[in-house]
């Protein structure tokens, strides 16, 4: 009898426990507004699954859920040792922020446009073999991986693969003796590909993009970017890696925390401005937030941010994205004013990216607000 009425507590006790009553994220002095997700109309019952799913393993390793509507913080969720104060590592999510800082280096005339040659910013770099072809890679070939480099980080056998670089003294050096591509069959060349580009993903070109701007501001990229987008952010807290020769590294391994990942989004989203402040020339934006590229078969590409598809109210929907190794995004959906940021810890592991982007199709668009 009191093994039957033990099972029974466990029955009710188990749901309750994973139980989670919606309430609105805690307003702090970060600057983020806050609302309730439920007098906004969403699904606060499908945003109170989160919490089970993470529990019952339907999602591993993810560590925060937070979204924002129309720029008020409406849900936020930490799991999985996961805090509101945790820098988390979103990887390649560091390309768009890079971006961002091209743009605000461009704003402040550092940097002539995107159609500067690369080469120039680094005359003192010793080069392997004379190349002509090279010195006309601009900085729009970087943001939009679409160089002439033979340089592909899905390619194990790429002279540019991510991995070459990093065991490599100079990585400045290196990515900058990249010989030129050659085309399989198989693959399109740039007058035959979408956008007259032919992408291939290059964090080298990533890395050297974030070194033009260092170059050309003077100053470290991790200085300029707490001057020209963390400060006027409200970010008080970041950790940015340096490469071996000690360049700051605009390619991956930036730290943020969640919400501070969130004002990138909403950045993006309102093209540039933070509470009314111009932080990003509204032109760099569109820019950036301009397809470029087809990355794949599924996915466009602009100055390193992406562009997926999602199905919401039926209808196929563009959604623009930072997107890092492990899982981690930022999604920003410009028909709706949401942004919302995913990090996770499942880094190298082949469930991330299809697991971050299904809890954002099956949770987050799933509880939007219905027209």
């Amino acid at each position: 009898m009191r093994q039957r009425l033990a099972c029974l507590l466990l029955a009710f006790a188990v749901p309750a426990a994973l139980a989670a009553a919606y309430s609105p994220p805690t307003p702090g002095p970060d600057g983020w507004p806050v609302a309730s997700a439920a007098t906004l109309g969403w699904d606060t019952a499908t945003l109170d699954s989160l919490p089970a799913k993470m529990a019952d393993g339907t999602y591993k390793k993810i560590t925060s859920v937070v979204v924002a509507d129309h720029g008020r913080l409406v849900y936020e969720g930490y799991f999985n040792g996961g805090s509101a104060e945790a820098l988390n590592d979103v990887r390649s999510a560091t390309k768009s922020v890079t971006a961002m800082l091209v743009g605000a280096a461009i704003q402040r005339g550092a940097i002539r446009d995107v159609h500067a040659p690369v080469y120039a910013f680094f005359p003192e770099v010793k080069l392997d073999r004379m190349d002509t072809r090279r010195s006309g890679i601009t900085l729009e070939d970087l943001l939009t991986m679409s160089s002439i480099w033979d340089c592909d980080d899905d390619n194990e056998f790429s002279a540019g693969n991510e991995e070459r670089m990093y065991v490599s003294e100079r990585w400045l050096d290196f990515a900058l003796n990249l010989p030129v591509r050659g085309y399989a069959p198989w693959v399109k060349r740039p007058a035959d590909s979408p956008y007259g580009r032919t992408f291939a993903y290059c964090t080298a070109g990533s890395f050297v993009a974030g070194a033009v701007v260092e170059r050309a501001v003077k100053k470290p990229l991790a200085s300029f970017a707490r001057e020209a987008l963390e400060t006027p952010l409200g970010i008080t807290d970041s950790h940015w890696n340096v490469s071996s020769e000690g360049i700051g590294m605009g390619g991956g391994g930036t730290r943020y925390r969640s919400r501070d990942l969130a004002k990138f989004g909403q950045l993006a989203l309102d093209g540039g401005k933070w509470q009314g402040r111009q932080v990003l020339p509204a032109a760099w934006v569109t820019a950036m937030l301009t397809v470029h590229a087809q990355a794949r078969d599924d996915a466009e590409y602009g100055y390193q941010w992406w562009r997926f598809h999602f199905p919401i109210d039926g209808a196929d929907t563009p959604v623009w994205a930072m997107s890092g190794n492990g899982g981690n995004y930022v999604f920003v959906v410009p028909s709706r004013g949401v942004v919302a940021v995913i990090t996770s810890q499942a880094y190298n592991e082949r469930i991330a990216h299809p697991q971050s982007q299904g809890l954002f199709r099956d949770v987050v668009l799933k509880a939007l607000p219905k027209r």
